[in-house]
């Protein structure tokens, strides 16, 4: 006995949808503790995707690496001597853990797009990004 039906199945197909839309967001969202953290976890890679000009006018966070998003899809394509050159850090491998951030967090989904277009797996997004790092900063 059916007793969903097509239209009742329909729901739950789209519940099923959006609960792993929730839980793929809770995953690979990084907390301001995480990011605070960084500097422990020289392995960790947090990317900054604004411009530089932006970086001037506010600062950046601890430990991070900027890469304006213009630039990010032709990073990941250096060769790793090319981009230890240009970023005074290595490359990071297809499976470390890079943490995005930007501004308000908007960037950060772009660049998350741009990261696994590349095949980097471990990516995770902080949304509250610098706004939310100098209001808890007391910047």
């Amino acid at each position: 006995m059916d007793l969903l039906g097509p239209a009742g199945k329909s729901v739950v197909i789209q519940l099923a949808n959006c609960l792993k839309i929730v839980l793929r967001s809770i995953t690979t969202m990084a907390t301001y503790e995480q990011v605070k953290d960084v500097p422990n976890h020289p392995e960790v890679y947090l990317i900054d995707v604004r411009r530089k000009d932006e970086l001037q006018q506010t600062g950046s966070i601890p430990a991070s690496l900027n890469i304006p998003l213009d630039e990010l899809d032709k990073a990941f394509n250096l060769d790793a001597n090319a981009f230890k050159n240009k970023y005074g850090r290595s490359k990071p491998e297809k499976g470390s853990r890079i943490i995005f951030t930007c501004r308000s967090g908007n960037r950060v989904i772009e660049a998350e797009k741009i990261a696994k277009g590349q095949g980097y797996s471990n990516v995770v997004l902080y949304k509250g990004s610098w706004n939310e790092w100098a209001q808890k900063e007391g910047l």
